[in-house]
């Protein structure tokens, strides 16, 4: 399953194992090697990811440019996909990969039954692929509320889902 965008000359393709420490090295780049501290980490601990929602943006040499993974998260009992991290090589930041990476894990997301998604970030940004705050679900603290945000992959997937995020272990 890969998608070769012309307009960046990249392809993008399900991560494999082989990628793992490449995408690793990536994440420390773009968010050092603290960013395990962070609480969205702790819902991903013991948890294996969705692979085939765990992406990479590869130029035609191979480099890597940019990398997302997914999780299976529950909130108030109801399924959903924690996105993230998403990264993109400080050398390719502003050529559109992350926009790339998105669009392709929202329709990936649908194509495979997930009705909702979710992540930790800017609303200004990701505004434009369809996420609003949800005011009702809670991250594990310190997470700014104001950053918690979410897109129904089918109509009305977040109405009356509220509480606390948990994670699916294996």
């Amino acid at each position: 399953m890969k998608d070769t965008m012309r307009q960046t000359a990249l392809t993008l393709a399900i991560e494999t194992p082989d990628d793992w420490w490449e995408v690793e090295a990536l994440y420390d780049l773009c968010f050092a090697p603290g960013r395990s501290a962070l609480s969205s980490y702790r819902l991903r601990e013991g948890v294996t990811p969705i692979g085939p929602l765990c992406l990479t943006a590869r130029d035609t040499d191979g480099i890597l440019a940019g990398a997302v993974r997914n999780w299976p998260v529950r909130v108030d009992g109801e399924q959903a996909v924690l996105l993230g991290p998403i990264a993109v090589h400080p050398t390719r930041q502003g050529e559109g990969v992350a926009a790339l990476l998105m669009q392709r894990c929202l329709a990936d997301a649908r194509n495979l039954g997930w009705s909702r998604l979710m992540l930790v970030g800017d609303a200004l940004y990701y505004r434009r692929f369809g996420f609003e705050r949800l005011a009702d679900v809670t991250m594990p603290p310190p997470t700014n509320p104001d950053r918690v945000l979410g897109v129904a992959l089918e109509q009305g997937a977040w109405l009356g889902v509220s509480g606390a995020v948990t994670s699916i272990r294996d």
